[in-house]
């Protein structure tokens, strides 16, 4: 799947709070070694080497162009294309930290459960996903998807059901030795500028539609998300649009 560092940071500001808010709840004060897992173009990287200069800062992320992208921020970091599935540190580190990537796991819960047991002793484990996926954005996506002429080609992509998305429950059953702070932030941002809502979710959760449709209808694709978003979000009497956004924070410590 193709990412565009530009478009993601399109709305960089929104995209950067919930990693600063998560960022703030990590109780480890001086770690060593830092791993941030779906760095992206080094966003949230940037605020672990402002708060942690003297650690050893690792950035991983599955995409070219986002690695590339971070890489031209100079952020005192490492940075490495790797995929968060199958990566393991060569040493224990005291803070592994993912900003909005672990959602993109087939089996998340899993997946922390795995990352945690690397941890040195005394690490933690910090993550946010969204749980926006029963939301009108990711409502229009899936119907426009699987209702269109491009039905079949969008039938593989990757889509999320309202259903079976994983949630703060299931996390921390996962992790009951873990001394857990759990929580859920609804974030009401404001966005201006023409189709707000098509700008954010095609820099995330419309890459794996877009990347399989070209042409002509890729376009009808897209103006039939647009309609549907604009009905979903209306204009505000300002000119504004406002977008509600769930998101789950995990803080988890070894003890």
């Amino acid at each position: 799947m193709a990412w565009d560092p530009a478009i993601y940071l399109q709305f960089g500001a929104e995209r950067t709070r919930p990693a600063a808010d998560l960022l703030a709840r990590i109780p480890n004060e001086k770690p060593s070694r830092v791993v941030d897992l779906g760095c992206g173009p080094g966003n949230s990287t940037a605020l672990l080497a402002a708060c942690w200069p003297d650690a050893e800062l690792i950035g991983i992320d599955s995409s070219p162009e986002m690695i590339e992208s971070a890489q031209a921020s100079r952020i005192d970091a490492e940075f490495l294309v790797g995929d968060f599935e199958t990566w393991e540190p060569a040493f224990p580190p005291d803070v592994i930290y993912a900003n909005a990537a672990f959602q993109w796991s087939p089996e998340p819960v899993a997946l922390v459960r795995r990352l945690f047991a690397h941890l040195a002793p005394g690490g933690v484990l910090a993550f946010q996903v969204p749980q926006n996926f029963d939301q009108a954005s990711h409502v229009v996506m899936r119907e426009v998807a699987a209702n269109g002429p491009w039905a079949d080609r969008l039938a593989g992509a990757r889509w999320y059901d309202p259903g079976g998305f994983a949630r703060a429950t299931d996390y921390a059953k996962a992790l009951p030795r873990a001394r857990r702070d759990i929580w859920t932030t609804e974030y009401l941002h404001v966005l201006r500028g023409p189709d707000p809502v098509f700008r954010w979710m095609a820099g995330t959760g419309l890459r794996p539609f877009l990347d399989r449709l070209q042409g002509a209808e890729r376009e009808a694709f897209e103006d039939e998300i647009m309609t549907r978003f604009a009905a979903a979000y209306p204009l505000e009497p300002d000119g504004s649009t406002l977008f509600p956004f769930r998101r789950l924070f995990v803080v988890a410590a070894r003890h």
